[in-house]
């Protein structure tokens, strides 16, 4: 004689809806004697793990974020540098520093960079750089104090000024000046944020590119003064805008620099399970290791290790 499956089912969970019942009586009686409060635990634990027939175990699985939610970074990288090509390192180190107020660096530093706050400028001899304005780095933006005093400075100096000073209402102040080599340089008074303020990048899909910077190297996903948006890291803001781009290598501003306190290798295998494309690999150099990838709208990035 042939049994009925529907029987058999029904019995099973009859089984099982029994056995939950029983473990929940037990966990009853346990809490009145003393020391038992671990097999209470334990039962809870149990009981979680239970499902559906055929969708397995939840004991022990690591929790996922919901669906359309991002998993947590587990690095927010620190934003290192910006990479000046110029046919004579020496001047330019010699420019940046008088004109725009650069330092040097602590004793040990190599002599062709210089610090605006944390963040080094760092001058690599190219002969003929191409402008920045237009490639996939457009420009950087620095802000001052006093935007209008440090104007005058820049015209009794000579500096080509390509925009005069503008007032966006909801920003700051800002205007635009090129250093003799082709970098375009957004200069602002923003008095929250003073030092070096934002690198500024072109690509055809900015909301892309911006999401490409926050899921490889963290950051704070959010907008300058509630309008812009941008990737935030520490101090600096990273803003894109929609647009063609040639790649950055050759150009005034070479590349852009963010580096990490994990081994370098280590971050260059996660970095690359993402789909990351190293142009370079990781290896040491002085007292850094350092590697290059290219990032969206062939941005050059170097990323490295101190």
């Amino acid at each position: 004689m042939r049994r009925n499956p529907s029987i058999v089912v029904l019995r099973s969970k009859a089984k099982q809806i029994q056995g939950k019942a029983e473990v929940r009586l037990q966990m009853t009686q346990s809490v009145r004697k003393p020391g038992s409060m671990m097999l209470v635990f334990v039962a809870v634990l149990l009981l979680a793990g239970q499902t559906q027939p055929g969708k397995g175990r939840t004991l022990g699985k690591i929790a996922q974020p919901p669906p359309g939610i991002a998993p947590a970074v587990t690095e927010t990288l620190t934003y290192d540098h910006v990479h000046l090509g110029v046919p004579d390192p020496a001047k330019a180190v010699e420019w940046y520093a008088k004109y725009i107020g650069l330092q040097p660096g602590p004793p040990g530093e190599p002599n062709d960079r210089l610090f605006f706050g944390k963040i080094r400028f760092i001058f690599l001899k190219t002969e003929h750089p191409l402008p920045s304005a237009g490639s996939a780095v457009d420009h950087i933006g620095l802000s001052f104090a006093d935007l209008a005093a440090k104007m005058k400075e820049f015209e009794a100096a000579g500096i080509k000024i390509v925009t005069p000073i503008q007032e966006e209402r909801g920003l700051f102040k800002h205007a635009f000046i090129e250093d003799p080599w082709g970098t375009k340089i957004e200069v602002l008074q923003d008095a929250e944020t003073l030092g070096f303020h934002h690198v500024h990048l072109r690509a055809p899909d900015p909301e892309a590119a911006l999401k490409w910077y926050l899921d490889m190297f963290g950051g704070e996903r959010t907008k300058l003064k509630g309008r812009v948006d941008a990737v935030k890291y520490g101090d600096v803001w990273v803003l894109a805008e929609k647009g063609n781009a040639t790649p950055s290598e050759g150009h005034a501003i070479d590349h852009i620099g963010w580096r990490t306190t994990m081994d370098l290798g280590a971050k260059a295998a996660e970095l690359k399970a993402k789909g990351v494309r190293f142009t370079t690999e990781p290896r040491p150099v002085r007292d850094i290791h350092m590697s290059y990838v290219e990032g969206p709208a062939a941005v050059k990035i170097e990323l490295l290790q101190r």
